[in-house]
This record gives C-alpha cells, sequence and structure tokens, in this order.
C-alpha cells in the first residue's frame, strides 16, 4: 500500500486548529486521530505533535496517518522525529519510518552519510535502501565510502545490491577489496561478483 495515496481527499477542507488536533490525538477515537493525524500537515507546528503522538499510538491506520503526514511537511524536524523510529524494536515502526523517509528525498538526503555512518548496524542497512532515492553519482560514492570501512556482512550485502542497480565503474575496485575482506562469506561474495557482473555488463 503505498504511503501516500493520491485519491481525492476527503478532508480537502480548511484544516482544524492545532489545540483540536492536540486534543483529538490525547482523548479522541482512533477514527477521531485518524482524521486529525491526515489533517495535521497543513497545520504550521503540526511536526512537533505527530511526533509525539506517533510514539504513543497503537492503532495502524492512524500510525500510518501520522507517517504521511510528516512526509508531507518534509521538514529537517520532520525528518529528525522520524529517525529514531529507524532504532525501534517494532518491525512495523521501522518499516513505517523507512516509507516516510524515502517519501522526503531532499530533506533526508543531508542526513544520509550520519546514517551509515550510525553504530547501529541496523541503521546501516535500512539507510542503504534510503541512498536509492539519490542522484546515482551521489550514491555510489556514499556506498562505496561505507563498503571500504564495513564490517557487518549484512549490512554490505545491502550496499551492494543497490549498487548493482546504480553502480559505475569506480565501483569496481570497491567491490574487490570488499569481496577480499569477506571472502568466507560465500553469500556476499556470490552477491559482488553479480553486483561486478552487472557493472561490467552496462554500456
Amino acid at each position: 500500500m503505498p504511503l501516500i495515496r493520491k485519491t481525492a481527499d476527503p478532508l480537502a477542507t480548511a484544516p482544524p486548529p492545532l489545540a483540536e488536533v492536540i486534543s483529538a490525538f490525547a482523548n479522541g477515537t482512533s477514527e477521531e486521530r485518524w482524521v486529525a493525524a491526515r489533517s495535521a500537515h497543513d497545520i504550521p507546528g503540526s511536526a512537533k505533535i505527530l511526533g509525539e503522538a506517533l510514539t504513543r499510538e497503537r492503532n495502524a491506520r492512524v500510525r500510518e496517518a501520522m507517517f504521511t503526514s510528516l512526509a508531507r511537511i518534509a521538514t529537517a524536524e520532520s525528518v529528525a522525529l522520524i529517525l529514531p523510529f529507524l532504532r525501534s524494536d517494532e518491525a512495523y515502526l521501522r518499516t513505517g519510518a523507512l516509507d516516510a523517509l524515502r517519501a522526503m528525498k531532499g530533506a533526508v538526503s543531508p542526513y544520509l552519510q550520519r546514517l551509515l555512518e550510525d553504530g547501529d548496524a541496523d541503521v546501516r542497512l535500512l539507510a542503504c535502501e534510503l541512498v536509492r532515492n539519490v542522484p546515482d553519482d551521489e550514491a555510489e560514492r556514499l556506498l562505496c565510502g561505507l563498503l571500504e570501512a564495513e564490517r557487518e556482512p549484512n549490512v554490505c550485502a545491502s550496499a551492494v545490491e543497490v549498487l548493482a542497480e546504480i553502480g559505475g565503474a569506480d565501483a569496481l575496485p570497491v567491490l574487490a577489496r570488499c569481496e577480499q575482506r569477506f571472502r568466507e562469506s560465500p553469500f556476499l561474495v556470490f552477491s559482488i561478483k553479480v553486483a561486478a557482473d552487472r557493472i561490467r555488463s552496462q554500456p
């Protein structure tokens, strides 16, 4: 299901006051919270309210609407509010955060280098997916930098998968060095060979 639907929006009216959104998140039914979340992206100052409410929300439909509104706001503040959910122990929150961040390409770009250097391997792995959204030259630079230092095979595999799609000749020496470091990891060695063959086959 796409994060941001393109169907007619039944809420395409003047947004409610921020105080009403806060009240709905605190005391409303799931339907009232959903309506408030869907309206919030048009209300100045709502990003922080959405982020705080998202930490408490247990209804999947309301959470999706909250992530969607934060993605529509697409500011540095909304990115900062979503990033902590990449560390969640709950898969549904990590997935929601990743989808929201994918939807705001320009706002996320300044954070990619930091995410690829994060101390949490799971965050670095998810960051490889976000790199798909930047121009190919920048994506290649970021992922090659990651591969030169990365010690987790799963993170390398994620980076290699993206490089297989967008990488150029400059990525080949980096892939070769990574293959040598992980020569005892058959799956990763195989993935690197496939990626290098794909890159070499490009015109």
